[in-house]
């Protein structure tokens, strides 16, 4: 490890900074809880949060709202204002694909500047856009809109592992990303596949044609690498890497902000952030993990099958759970084979959103129906029509001629993706409604944002330990009187009811 030891440029002009992106209030939950980070786990800690120095805070990504309103029943703008709202001091940053919101499919040019206008209108001062097949026109018209209205825009580079995704790709890429105008670029690890060498030969080659653009790493630690991969990155040129709060970070998530920083400044970095305001995020998320009873994250351990599959952390659940209700979760390891035997056939996609998806549920399908692609979702059809972009490389002719048999694959021969104007779009909810109402009920079925609205918004106070509120439930779960009465330092809750 000497190699990172003081390993840090300290020639003239003292030792170099590097920057940290704050991912407590969206990838960390987003990894960890199924992005459920509600206003009332975000609001208390988002003070400490803009106060602790760091360069940007990751708040929101369009999967976040559709959560919030379906499986929350609470409002996205409101949360985001809030938040928003509730750390002044530091650049607030949202997620978008370049092509789609919420959506595997494809989402309108319309809307989709629509969405990017709104979320500046709400705080939103940066942006990171993604496009596993780099199609640059779409991304370049997003980097336009965002800077329009005083925003800045990264575009992100989604690291894949395969024959195609080589340095000289890559670096490509940059080129042809930093020409759109970009204010930085960020490469994303979402498999946690990336290995120190790469690390190294990688960020030097994007750094390479970045110039003086900033580079930030974002790498999740699905293989246990990524500490070891920031200190490569940082050393090859990064400028900022990605970091969560310790009980949102490591395994399918990001490394913690904790160790992050130590290890940087072990190394001889300058890292100008407050510490002594971490521990009091890390205790409020262990307390709202207690009483919520979510996991806490948990190191992973290297696997050397992560590499044929390159399945993201949080795809493994959904999937388990869809074998699990066909009795069939003993397949799961068998859908993984299949998920990397597609890959290899579909032209290596990148395994991030929406074609980790795309081949994962065609994985599924091929395993429950015992025939491979006898049943094909539309987002595999477009994808093989080229409405994504190209791939990086050839698909399988026996696939493509086995999945453009079937009766539905004709239907996208002439199609060409619906680009309604917003006045359009209006009409079908009302000329009345709000830019914030159209784009929540464009994004999320209808009945959802009925529900939602229908729902009385509740805060909820996490003030309590996970340690009292279990004792309290124990209480009330045995207790066999009519009368519970219960004190616990400046709290007490009285409970009456009938026998």
């Amino acid at each position: 490890m000497t190699r990172y030891l003081d390993s840090a440029d300290t020639s003239v002009g003292g030792r170099r900074t590097i920057e940290i992106i704050d991912q407590t209030l969206r990838d960390g939950p987003q990894s960890w809880w199924g992005m459920r980070m509600t206003k009332s786990i975000g609001l208390p800690i988002a003070g400490e949060l803009d106060r602790t120095g760091f360069h940007t805070i990751d708040l929101v990504g369009s999967s976040i709202f559709e959560v919030l309103v379906r499986h929350c029943k609470q409002d996205p703008w409101d949360q985001l204002i809030s938040l928003s709202k509730a750390m002044p001091r530091t650049t607030v940053r949202a997620g978008t694909r370049s092509n789609g919101i919420v959506t595997f499919g494809l989402t309108a040019d319309s809307v989709m500047d629509l969405w990017v206008e709104r979320l500046c209108a709400h705080g939103i001062g940066s942006f990171w856009i993604y496009d596993g097949l780099f199609n640059t026109d779409k991304i370049g018209r997003l980097i336009k809109v965002a800077q329009s209205f005083g925003a800045q825009a990264l575009p992100c580079i989604l690291y894949a592992d395969s024959p195609f995704h080589t340095d000289a790709y890559y670096a490509q890429k940059t080129r042809e990303l930093v020409a759109l105008g970009a204010d930085g670029i960020e490469l994303e690890d979402a498999a946690g596949l990336l290995t120190p060498e790469r690390v190294r030969s990688l960020i030097t080659a994007i750094k390479a044609e970045a110039g003086d653009l900033p580079v930030e790493a974002h790498f999740h630690s699905n293989n246990a690498l990524s500490p070891v991969n920031y200190l490569e990155a940082v050393l090859a040129g990064a400028d900022r890497v990605h970091t969560a709060s310790r009980p949102l970070a490591a395994g399918v998530s990001l490394p913690s902000t904790e160790n992050t920083v130590a290890n940087l400044r072990y190394a001889g970095f300058d890292v100008q952030i407050d510490d002594e305001r971490l521990p009091a995020v890390e205790q409020h998320l262990r307390t709202v993990a207690g009483i919520e009873d979510l996991p806490i994250g948990q190191a992973a351990e290297f696997s050397l099958y992560q590499y044929r599959h390159q399945l993201p952390g949080g795809m493994a659940g959904t999937f388990k759970a869809q074998l699990r209700d066909r009795g069939m979760e003993d397949r799961f390891e068998e859908v993984l084979d299949e998920m990397a035997r597609i890959r290899m056939e579909l032209g290596y996609p990148v395994m991030a959103t929406p074609f980790s998806q795309l081949v994962g549920t065609q994985a599924v399908l091929n395993v429950v129906t015992g025939r491979r692609y006898s049943v094909v979702p539309d987002e595999v059809l477009l994808y093989v029509n080229g409405f994504y972009g190209a791939p990086v490389a050839p698909l399988d002719q026996n696939v493509l001629d086995d999945i453009m048999a079937g009766p539905k694959a004709k239907t996208y021969t002439d199609w060409e993706p619906p680009q309604p104007e917003l006045s359009e779009l209006r009409r079908k909810f009302g000329t009345g409604i709000s830019d914030d109402e159209l784009i929540l009920r464009l994004l999320v079925p209808e009945s959802d944002v009925d529900a939602m609205r229908a729902t009385p918004q509740r805060t909820v106070d996490y003030g309590l330990t996970s340690r009292e509120l279990a004792n309290i439930r124990t209480l009330i779960s045995t207790s066999v009187g009519a009368y519970l009465h219960v004190e616990s330092g400046g709290f007490e809750l009285t409970l009456h009811g009938d026998h």
